[in-house]
């Protein structure tokens, strides 16, 4: 590979590459040994194309979540089976691996720059801005970006745009669906809300069960599927359809309204 090659977004690969495995072997014990990260599916990762490739997830921290999902998915295709034991698998990341995050949030400071840098497509959030509700057009270059992503590779996206769970989803994902085509993959995420701060980066508590559960690929038919119906069952594949909320208890849900309020203190 050459030094100097670039990818759609004229980031230069190799450091691209290299960030990804200084980030990688900096955050690993995060999910091996502070806390541990129960996998599951990921078996499913080696099966899927090199490219137009869309995840979809539930959204519990910034940051945590979306590392995570770089060392599973790398890991798998390292030939790890439900496991990221042996960083090794690092050597050889992934390049053409996207996440859609926002872009006030990747413009905060340098950690969240080199971030931006190993692989975020940075969007304006067209409903929230500098922690106020707001209305904005969409802006067809976020659109763009996205397609130009797509086609190089895979991206992943939390359609919820927030760490809040049961929100509903956001319709932009239907129509990017829609529009591009992909492979869509849904993933299920748990633990991460109690085990780091809202932002991602800071271990608030050890010794939780985090977990994540990749999914097989969503039937969809592109064409006559409705924009509310594609939402529908990626609320249902995320495990984020407002039913989910009936089969918790009292307890669980008075525990998980506390979590969000501390989450919103810090």
């Amino acid at each position: 590979m050459s030094l100097f090659k670039r990818n759609p977004f004229g980031h230069i690969l190799f450091l691209k590459k290299w960030l990804i495995r200084i980030m990688a072997v900096i955050t690993h014990q995060r999910y091996k040994k502070f806390n541990k990260l129960e996998i599951e599916g990921s078996e499913i990762i080696r099966d899927l194309p090199d490219r137009n490739v869309l995840f979809v997830s539930n959204h519990q921290t910034y940051f945590a979540d979306v590392v995570a999902m770089f060392h599973v998915f790398n890991a798998s295709l390292s030939g790890r089976e439900d496991n990221i034991k042996n960083i090794g698998y690092i050597w050889k990341p992934k390049l053409n691996m996207y996440y859609i995050a926002a872009a006030e949030t990747m413009k905060k400071s340098l950690l969240t720059k080199i971030f931006a840098y190993a692989g975020s497509i940075s969007i304006e959030r067209t409903w929230r801005s500098e922690g106020k509700d707001v209305k904005r057009k969409v802006k067809f270059s976020d659109i763009s970006n996205i397609g130009t992503a797509l086609d190089d590779g895979w991206v992943i996206t939390f359609p919820q745009g927030t760490t809040t769970p049961w929100k509903p989803l956001r319709k932009g994902t239907a129509h990017i669906i829609k529009k591009y085509k992909p492979v869509v993959v849904p993933v299920v995420i748990d633990g991460f809300r109690r085990s780091f701060d809202k932002k991602g980066l800071r271990i608030k508590k050890k010794g939780i069960l985090q977990s994540m559960v990749i999914k097989e690929p969503l039937e969809i038919d592109y064409e006559e599927e409705s924009f509310e119906a594609i939402i529908e069952k990626l609320e249902y594949a995320i495990e984020q359809h407002p039913s989910f909320l009936k089969v918790l208890t009292k307890k669980q849900l008075a525990e998980l309204e506390e979590e969000n309020k501390q989450r919103n203190w810090s």
